[in-house]
């Protein structure tokens, strides 16, 4: 009888993990991919997941979904690393006398070990032709913070799809916003976005590049909060960049009404006194 062990896909994983470009790892693990649902399977490269692993870092999260939102999602595959180290930036200075060569992003790593400071990431994406692949760094990332990402991550390829209807509803609340000089946004993305909207274009309300791409920015920050707060109870952090909390609710409630959670989950806490 051979005395020679069996090599784990996750041991196989990480035994292959000296620095490979998230595209190629994906490349390689997406057939070790372990099913959760008919949307989402899972790999995981870092360490062996037990049972209340699994259970906080993926059903958890991917059984707060509402259905809605699930059924527009493509295949994802979701990869747990140890680290992420971040993409380099190659590109020409600019002179006064020639444009500036935007910069390009080479693509992040998967790595063993910690990246250098200032180098490490936490989440990446990879597209393939009938499956989307997230990959994230679990170590040193709390799972709070995970669920940030992975919700931002989702946010993100629902508004490339959201119906006609849903962006109506949602560019008119926009506009009212802009129109009532109502300060603050939810995430910083939308905020900076929000700002350089109102410093360059004088009707704010005016459909164009600027516009299109602050109610993009604004509509994946307030997604991101629903959806982390249909998984997990969470506060939302005030601030003098924060959207007042009526505001704020109101959008809660739009997204709500066009993406119901599941059955047994809440938005509100008064939901749960609801169903009491």
């Amino acid at each position: 009888m051979s005395s020679q062990r069996e090599t784990s896909p996750t041991t196989s994983a990480q035994s292959s993990l000296s620095r490979v470009s998230v595209g190629q790892f994906a490349e390689c693990f997406r057939g070790e991919v372990i099913p959760l649902s008919n949307t989402f399977g899972y790999f995981c490269a870092s360490v062996p997941m037990s049972e209340e692993v699994l259970k906080e870092y993926l059903e958890e999260p991917v059984a707060a979904l509402p259905s809605f939102i699930a059924g527009m999602l493509p295949r994802i595959s979701i990869l747990l690393v140890p680290y992420l180290e971040r993409a380099a930036e190659r590109g020409a200075k600019s002179s006064a006398r020639k444009k500036r060569i935007p910069l390009e992003k080479t693509g992040d790593f998967v790595v063993a070990e910690r990246p250098a400071e200032g180098q490490q990431s936490w989440a990446s994406q990879v597209i393939f032709e009938n499956e989307t692949v997230l990959v994230f760094a679990l170590k040193e990332q709390d799972v709070a913070e995970y669920h940030y990402r992975l919700y931002r991550r989702l946010a993100a390829l629902v508004a490339d799809k959201w119906s006609t209807e849903a962006a109506a509803k949602y560019k008119a609340m926009i506009r009212e916003e802009l129109t009532n000089s109502v300060h603050g946004e939810v995430d910083d993305e939308s905020w900076q976005a929000k700002q350089t909207l109102l410093r360059r274009q004088s009707n704010v309300n005016r459909d164009s590049p600027l516009f299109s791409e602050y109610v993009r920015q604004s509509f994946i920050d307030t997604l991101t909060l629903y959806l982390h707060g249909i998984c997990c109870d969470i506060d939302v952090e005030t601030g003098p960049r924060q959207l007042p909390s009526r505001y704020l609710r109101k959008r809660l409630n739009l997204l709500k009404s066009l993406y119901p959670p599941p059955s047994g989950y809440a938005v509100f806490p008064e939901d749960n006194d609801q169903k009491a």
